[in-house]
């Protein structure tokens, strides 16, 4: 699935992460990280053979903590939040709010995993994603992140819920067309996947998407909505439908012989000549106009 955030990089999707995908992509992390580890210690004895033991296990503690400890860090944080085995498994580290992760989070994350991964080998992490309703280790608790789901399996997208009834029309005049395609896709993932959210973060997405529409049509959210704000974007989504579906002519017939209905065909002033008329399909694959 395409990672769909908002203006701020705000992930929509929260599904909580399933402790074995977890696992896995902490085992293919681990890997790769000893894998290096043994590069750079193997570097390390090559340059340091010169120096006295005390020497050589200081840089020995020096490369495990840069590696093992400090390598995971820089990767989260680079990537928001995406490592080699979360992104095999289609996984991301979070904050509690759907934002990206920071710094301070994934100091937090792998300080406390060097204690509750690599010192206990894991057990303490499994218990702990065990016992917690969003499946979150004690790194995750200290640094107020979550590990989601990015992909979503095909069939499991949701209906943009209709707005409310004494809503229609309430929007017709409002100017859509500054606010991007990008805008609109996150509008409506959110509303598919709004009742799949805590109360809190579904409030704070939808009030941060709607401050983003709002800012692009150049007209505030009505303050009769602005404690209602996945109200205001049903109601403004199913408004762009609307518009949409005025833009598209309607034909009638089917197949290759349709043609397009009365109601749909722009009639010119009357005293306007030359109004060129609709140009025919087929007379433009077969060089066949029919009469006038």
């Amino acid at each position: 699935m395409s990672e769909l955030v908002t203006g701020e990089a705000v992930a929509l999707e929260l599904r909580p992460a399933k402790l074995p995908s977890r696992a896995l992509a902490v085992l293919i992390d681990l890997i790769v990280a000893v894998l290096v580890y043994i590069v750079v210690v193997i570097g390390l004895v090559a340059a340091t053979s010169s120096l006295d033991d005390a020497a050589q296990a200081a840089m020995s503690v020096a490369a495990f903590l840069l590696v093992l400890v400090g390598g995971p860090i820089a990767v989260e944080t680079l990537s928001h939040g995406r490592s080699l085995g979360k992104l095999a498994f289609g996984l991301r580290v979070v904050r509690d709010d759907g934002g990206p992760v920071r710094f301070r989070h994934a100091l937090v994350r792998g300080g406390v995993g060097m204690i509750e991964i690599l010192m206990t080998f894991g057990v303490v992490a499994c218990i702990a994603s065990l016992v917690s309703e969003r499946g979150r280790r004690l790194g995750d608790v200290f640094a107020g992140t979550l590990v989601v789901r990015e992909r979503i399996p095909v069939g499991r997208a949701g209906v943009v819920p209709p707005p409310a009834p004494w809503l229609a029309g309430r929007f017709a005049e409002l100017d859509l067309s500054g606010v991007p395609d990008g805008l609109w896709l996150a509008v409506r993932q959110y509303l598919t996947r709004m009742h799949q959210l805590q109360p809190q973060v579904s409030w704070s997405m939808a009030s941060r998407l709607a401050a983003d529409v709002a800012a692009r049509t150049g007209a505030a959210v009505p303050p009769d909505l602005q404690a209602q704000p996945a109200v205001f974007l049903a109601a403004v989504v199913h408004e762009r439908q609307s518009w949409q579906a005025r833009q598209q002519p309607r034909y009638e017939g089917g197949g290759d012989h349709a043609v397009p209905s009365v109601s749909s065909l722009a009639v010119a002033p009357m005293g306007e000549k030359n109004v060129k008329p609709p140009e025919n399909p087929q007379s433009r694959s077969t060089g066949f106009a029919p009469p006038a």
